[in-house]
């Protein structure tokens, strides 16, 4: 039986222990040492946030809902018509026709809220990946583990077959045995 991660990596995976990579390591050791390597990673992934951080995924959850695009829709509808009726009523405006102060204001709003958004991005994709590297721990250990258990079925398998060729030459020696007894008592 393998119990070492050196024999293991020359032997499942057929190249020197040295050779192999931290994660691939790692998961040698654990199949060498009969540990499980799951573990969840969403646990350990929200365990360090900064406030920073936690105030990027909000803003980018409440930029990218329904509640935002029907709230910056009404306050855009609301301006232009409160612009419209004060136009109407005394001939002047706050923000005269193009809206330049609303532009201005949708521009600001944008170059603020797109690095936040970049932030929140940027953490997920660093959840995605520890949850690519885990995954690829997990599967590259059932995968180890999948070899070892052909390989001991394979080994009971070949006992069995040994076991049951003694058992059979025992049965034809008798069998041979009792030939001879039959044709002696004739």
């Amino acid at each position: 039986m393998i119990k070492k991660p050196e024999d293991i990596a020359e032997r499942l995976l057929g190249v020197p222990y040295e050779s192999l990579d931290k994660l691939t390591k790692k998961v040698v050791q654990h199949v060498a040492g009969r540990r499980h390597i799951s573990r969840n990673t969403a646990k350990e992934f929200e365990a360090k946030p900064t406030l920073g951080q936690r105030a990027a995924d909000a803003v980018a959850t409440f930029g990218g809902s329904w509640t935002f695009i029907t709230l910056f829709a009404t306050i855009m509808v609301v301006w232009v018509g409160l612009n419209s009726f004060i136009l109407v009523k005394y001939d002047k405006t706050f923000d005269p026709y193009p809206y330049i102060l609303l532009n201005l204001f949708l521009s600001m709003l944008a170059a603020i809220q797109a690095p936040i958004i970049l932030m929140s991005q940027n953490r997920l994709a660093e959840k995605d990946r520890l949850n690519a590297e885990h995954d690829y721990e997990v599967n590259l250990k059932a995968e180890l583990e999948i070899i070892l258990l052909h390989e001991k079925m394979d080994l009971l398998r070949e006992s069995q077959w040994s076991e049951l060729l003694v058992i059979q030459k025992e049965q034809l020696k008798l069998l041979g045995d009792l030939t001879e007894k039959k044709i002696a008592a004739e």
